[in-house]
């Protein structure tokens, strides 16, 4: 039998381009960026926070009345505990400490993306829920692992890069005893979800079903139906939100696209 027409297709030029063109695709995707910022976190707590002091456990899933929440790092010691959100972005960084959200300006692009320290509000909340420990002994901690520069004045818990070793170590006064210390990783240990492909999919289904405004909802606060309302009065007369079923029992309400 004749191989070369085989041969000859396989080895065409055109053919050697499909996988470097997946693979480039997979580098530049949000996924692979956001697991390049991660490791890189990663790698600066095990070169500069010593084991024996700093605690690190990473890619930690918790349940939540409304589904799940996913923490990038948390650090546990006896100055405190610091759960830290990951972004690894290039350019110019705008915003405020209040700001819905940031604009991140690459060239002569800008694209908005949410505030940070908001989305590390609800994973600090989580962890409140699920520790005994003082909710002053919870820090929150923003990293940006790509070439960023920030424009305008940020919070001493917005850093770039290694800077966020600095900011846990600068930390000096003992809040947890090393009792306290254990307990705290035995619970995270015990109630994070198993770090499996099963638990990636539901949080990103999860992380949907939030985006989608169609879509029903549970309280954040109290896990009962959210049901969505009209403004009424005030500067926003007329916007939508979500609102918890329960109210006035529960006040907690959300935003609607």
């Amino acid at each position: 039998m004749d191989y070369s027409p085989i041969i000859k297709s396989v080895s065409h030029p055109l053919w050697w381009l499909v996988p470097i063109v997946v693979v480039l695709a997979i580098l530049k995707s949000p996924w692979f960026k956001g697991i390049k910022g991660e490791a890189l976190v990663r790698f600066a707590a095990f070169l500069r926070l010593p084991s024996d002091t700093y605690h690190a456990i990473h890619n930690v899933t918790l349940e939540t009345p409304d589904g799940t929440t996913q923490i990038d790092h948390v650090v546990v010691s006896r100055f405190g505990i610091f759960v830290i959100e990951t972004k690894h972005m290039k350019g110019w960084i705008f915003g405020a400490e209040h700001d819905a959200q940031w604009t991140q300006k690459l060239f002569r692009n800008s694209f908005k993306f949410q505030n940070p320290l908001r989305q590390n509000y609800k994973h600090v909340k989580t962890l409140e829920l699920v520790l005994d420990v003082p909710a002053e002994a919870i820090h929150s901690v923003i990293v940006f692992s790509g070439s960023t520069t920030f424009k305008t004045l940020l919070p001493a818990n917005v850093v770039r890069g290694g800077s966020y070793i600095s900011f846990i170590k600068s930390f000096q006064q003992p809040v947890l005893s090393d009792g306290q210390v254990e307990e705290t990783l035995a619970r995270i240990q015990t109630k994070q979800l198993p770090q499996s492909f099963a638990t990636r999919r539901r949080h990103i289904n999860n992380l949907r079903s939030r985006r989608d405004p169609l879509a029903g909802r549970n309280c954040p606060r109290c896990g009962s139906p959210m049901v969505l309302r009209t403004s009424k009065q005030g500067k926003n007369a007329g916007s939508q939100f979500w609102g918890c079923s329960t109210f006035p029992k529960c006040k907690a309400v959300q935003s609607a696209p």
